[in-house]
């Protein structure tokens, strides 16, 4: 079941995505898969591959706030601008983070988008 808004807390090893209404949370967890290879460009394989795998369990979310650590979040950024221009449409927030709980990150995002829709003048859905 996809849900309007989802949260994501990432950083260079796993992401935690947590869709979400008023009621419920589903959550998803995406590790980093690293291949140990003599190629120069293979960390950077990696990332996208990963990146890749966190941007397909956003898929159908209409708003996505994405937390983390500054530099993680900088480099996700730049993936989904460049490779992946439907979720960037789609995160319509960044917020830095250290590594909260799940009560902890779905209690910022309901309180971002609270915000967030508000600002907007749309209502959030429930």
């Amino acid at each position: 079941m996809t849900m309007f808004h989802a949260v994501v807390r990432i950083d260079h090893e796993s992401a935690q995505v947590l869709q979400f209404d008023a009621e419920h949370v589903q959550a998803q967890k995406v590790r980093a898969h690293h291949h140990v290879t003599r190629h120069h460009q293979s960390r950077v394989r990696s990332e996208h591959e990963f990146f890749g795998h966190v941007c397909d369990a956003l898929e159908g979310v209409q708003e996505v706030l994405v937390a983390g650590a500054h530099q993680t979040q900088a480099d996700f950024r730049h993936y989904v601008e460049k490779h992946r221009p439907q979720t960037a449409k789609v995160i319509v927030g960044w917020e830095t983070v250290d590594h909260p709980s799940e009560a902890q990150l779905v209690a910022l995002a309901r309180k971002w988008f609270l915000r967030y829709d508000r600002m907007a003048g749309t209502p959030t859905p429930t």
